[in-house]
């Protein structure tokens, strides 16, 4: 048997990542004994053996648990992709969705959500009764919402900046002035729409929405006397009030229905909508076959075709 001090890279084996893994997503020996099934002396004993293998401590103590080293947080987004890999190499290329259960992730906003996914529920549904379908907010996605798998597609104008990603356009969207009739008119020119009040969305931490940002950089000053965290909010402060909110016009058909629209009194560029994924992902015949599903809908819903 060899000495420890003679191991290489030949001796990693997926139930090493799945362990390295398994400790700095659970903080504990303990824990990642038990959710792996498995004693704590194996537990310590195989981290031995990674410790020796890649030259470096891994864990911590912080109080009374463990906290990962910066190689160990390294190396665990590196075994992610290592053990889909592992994964996908014992996974037929084809599959039979009528067969398949699984349960998918997508990040979204409320727009995206009343837009797309209930008519894609639907359409997956048809053809694999054993699909579930999960939302999580989107906010302002991050790539780390895709490396860590919190989702497996997130909905976004502004797909996050990352070189592991990868994206395609679902839809455009176009920016129209959103108003209560009853309470007040269209702005009839610039100076009526720069004399409004305006309603808008900004995200935690404090990101406005696309077209805000946009119209700031160009000057546009208007004077906001309420903003909300999701598109959601936007009606409550529209009905009854003499208030303007520019924002995509496919929310007509759903959360601003019943609101008045005019178009803007100044130029707005369109808004892409884009599904993004990680790049270990794009092969995966099952996430292949979500993303075919979700531009179809994007294609039926918008009448446009995805590029």
């Amino acid at each position: 048997m060899r000495a420890m001090s003679e191991l290489d890279h030949s001796d990693l084996d997926g139930r090493l990542l799945q362990l390295l893994l398994t400790v700095v997503e659970e903080g504990s020996v303990t824990r990642a004994a038990e959710r792996l099934g498995v004693s704590q002396s194996a537990v310590s004993h195989l981290l031995d053996k990674l410790r020796a293998i890649v030259g470096d401590p891994l864990f911590v103590k912080a109080g009374r648990g463990i906290v990962p080293t910066a190689r160990a947080e390294a190396l665990a987004q590196r075994a992610r992709v290592l053990l889909e890999e592992l994964r996908s190499f014992a996974t037929p290329e084809r599959f039979d969705p009528a067969t398949l259960q699984a349960g998918f992730t997508i990040a979204a906003n409320e727009l995206q959500c009343d837009l797309l996914l209930p008519p894609l529920l639907r359409r997956l549904r048809a053809q694999a009764p054993g699909v579930t379908l999960r939302v999580i907010p989107s906010g302002v996605p991050s790539a780390e919402m895709l490396r860590q798998e919190q989702c497996q597609l997130v909905i976004s104008p502004r797909p996050p900046d990352a070189g592991d990603l990868m994206q395609r356009r679902l839809f455009t969207d176009r920016y129209v002035v959103f108003f209560d009739a009853a309470a007040r008119a269209a702005p009839v020119d610039l100076a009526d729409y720069l004399r409004a009040d305006h309603v808008t969305v900004v995200y935690e931490p404090r990101r406005p929405i696309d077209v805000d940002d946009r119209l700031a950089e160009r000057g546009v000053q208007r004077r906001f006397v309420a903003s909300v965290p999701g598109f959601a909010g936007i009606a409550a402060f529209l009905r009854g009030a003499p208030l303007l909110a520019t924002l995509p016009a496919s929310l007509q058909g759903g959360l601003l229905r019943g609101f008045a629209v005019a178009e803007p009194p100044l130029a707005i560029d369109p808004m892409p909508m884009f599904m993004v994924w990680h790049a270990r992902r794009h092969s995966d015949p099952v996430q292949r076959w979500l993303r075919d599903e979700l531009l179809e809908v994007a294609t039926e819903v918008t009448g446009q075709a995805g590029a």
